[in-house]
Order: C-alpha cells, then structure tokens, then sequence
C-alpha cells in the first residue's frame, strides 16, 4: 500500500514562515520512480514509516525564507533526487553533491541533518527545500513530462557528459524503460548514433520511434556479433542480473559501459580479459550535482527533450506501482499532486 498523507513536518518545516535559506513549493507534479516501489514496500529495508516518497518534484514557489533572493514566488521549479548534502567535502565543493563523502540527504527517507526528523517527498501538496537544492524549471517544458528528468533524465545525462559524447559517436543503450527511453533522446539530442540492445523483439519498433538507429536482440548471438567493435559508449539501464561479457565485445578500443541499473542479486563474473584487451573502462554513476541538473534541464529545453509519460492520480498510485513491477509502462508514470485532495472520489469515478 502506498503511505497515508505526510506525517507532521520536522521543526522549522511547520506552519511558519520557511527558514531563512529555504524555498516552499506548491508541488504539481510528482514522478513515480521504481525506487519508490522498493522504498513504500519495504523491500529495501531501513525505513522509517509513515512515509512520503517521491524525489521527481515540479511546482512553484509559494514562499521564500528571508534570505532568499534567487528565487521568486511564482517561479516553476524543481527537486530531484537529494535535498541536502555536507556541503564541506571535496565531492560537494566539486559540484559533485550525489557522492557527499558524508552522505547526501535523500528527498525521502532520510534523517534531515539541519531541522532533524526524516525527509519526506513529493507525493504531497507541497515541500520545502535549501534552495542550493532547488532547480529551475525551463518555461518552454512540459511541467508533467519534466518531472522524470529529475531522477531518469540526469541519471544517463550524467554518464554520457562524463564520457563527452558528440556528434558521431556510437551509443549503446542496454533496456528500454524509465531510464533506458531517456538514454535513447539524450544520446540523440548530443548528435550520436544510437543502438538500442533488447531482449524483446516487441520493443524494436519503440526504440525506432524514439529515435534509436539501430536495435539488436541482444540474444541473438549472430546479431550481437555483428555489432562487435562498433561501440564508443554503452549506457546499461539494466536493474536484473545479466553477462555484460557480450557487451564487452562490441566496444571499440577505450570504449566503456556506464551500469546504471542496480540488481538486487549477484550479476554473473566480467571477464577481465575483455576489458584488458580493448583498453575498455567498466564503471558505475549516479544521478548528478545540481549543477550538472540544471545543465541537463537547460540541455533539454534547447533541444525539446522530456520523459514520455503517463499521468496518474492519487487513486491509481497502487496500481500503477503494480504495472511498474510488471514493466507495463511507456515509460514513466507521473503523479498529478492535484488529485491528492479527494483520491477516494477518483477511485470510485
């Protein structure tokens, strides 16, 4: 079941003026990410309960602290994955907050280092955050179809501007879903050929229409080495077990695999022979910095990138939690916040 309505706020988040560093916002929309899933259904262990998920957050302001002076009310903004950080380490002085050396602070689930009790999330009307954490919106985007770019979008934003990808280069891009689609519009919007691996011979004519060059079944042993050589970058968004070996050998010499996707079970052994003899780079990433956040936004605007979503309201969070599970969703679920006022109205229309 998904959490009752948000638990009273920690102090200094209650009815009074925001503190003086902060911004309320009037949430509007709210992305479901499978994360969410996990958390809500304790599969992850370590929650304290009640609680509100939701890390994918578009509204606009309704107040500012006093000593706010980047932000106005009104504004359409946003808030992703954290809220917080040390602010101190080497990591967050490099614009790096997702990997704070002393723990980012998750927009849910997490002890709230500077007013105590634990973050709760979008699944609500409103919520107020540091404004260091709080992103703006670009006017010319979709308020409903931005919301996802907030976890999905800069989840494979970030890889692919690590990796400096530009025009000409060879993407690869292992699962369709969530993250996978968002992989597919970026590597596009960046001037990149993009090959799209699937298992499933139903998502070939998806990956076409957003844009993908090229698709290979991944279990086709004569297609997959056809494709050997012919990758610069591969973007696995995979979150299940499965042999990256094969994927290996289709990068070019210095070619790499960002992992995204993270199983809940052991994945089967990498060959260091197939990294060795290529010069090939096998590494791991995580959201990004507000920086780099804000940068992809800006990035989609110019180039009219947003998720491909379905808008839910409070009365069919269950049950689009259920279709996530069962991958039923093209290919990010969003929460109208509007709705949460008469959920049981909804359900019963």
């Amino acid at each position: 079941m998904v959490p009752s309505p948000p638990p009273p706020a920690p102090p200094g988040r209650g009815g009074g003026p925001p503190p003086p560093d902060d911004v309320e916002i009037a949430i509007e929309f709210c992305g479901l990410c499978h994360s969410d899933v996990h958390a809500t259904r304790g599969e992850w262990g370590g929650k304290v309960y009640p609680l509100v998920p939701g890390h994918e957050i578009v509204g606009t302001v309704s107040r500012v602290g006093a000593a706010v002076t980047d932000f106005a009310v009104g504004e359409r903004v946003g808030v992703g994955c954290m809220v917080d950080s040390c602010r101190e380490c080497d990591s967050c002085l490099d614009g790096l907050e997702q990997y704070c050396e002393n723990g980012m602070t998750g927009t849910y689930g997490a002890k709230d280092r500077r007013h105590g009790g634990i973050t709760q999330g979008g699944y609500s009307s409103s919520i107020v955050v540091d404004r260091r954490y709080v992103l703006r919106i670009p006017a010319s985007l979709d308020p409903a179809a931005v919301a996802p770019l907030l976890c999905a979008g800069v989840t494979t934003f970030s890889p692919l501007r690590h990796f400096g990808v530009e025009e000409g280069d060879v993407v690869g891009v292992v699962g369709l879903g969530g993250l996978g689609h968002m992989a597919v519009k970026l590597a596009k919007a960046m001037g990149a050929k993009v090959v799209v691996f699937t298992t499933s011979g139903s998502k070939v004519a998806a990956a076409l229409e957003l844009g993908a060059d090229e698709v290979v079944l991944s279990r086709d042993e004569a297609a997959m080495a056809a494709a050997d050589r012919t990758i610069d970058l591969i973007i696995d968004t995979v979150a299940a077990p499965h042999d990256l070996n094969p994927f290996f050998r289709t990068l070019r010499v210095d070619g790499a695999l960002f992992q995204l996707g993270l199983p809940s079970e052991a994945m089967p052994p990498v060959n260091p022979g197939a990294l060795i003899r290529r010069r090939i780079a096998y590494a791991g990433s995580l959201i990004g910095g507000i920086a780099e956040t804000q940068e992809m936004l800006d990035f989609c605007a110019e180039h009219g990138v947003v998720a491909d979503i379905e808008l839910v309201g409070a009365g069919q969070l269950n049950e689009a939690y259920d279709r996530m599970v069962a991958g039923d969703v093209k290919y990010r679920f969003v929460l109208d916040t509007g709705t949460l006022q008469a959920p049981a109205q909804e359900a019963d229309a």
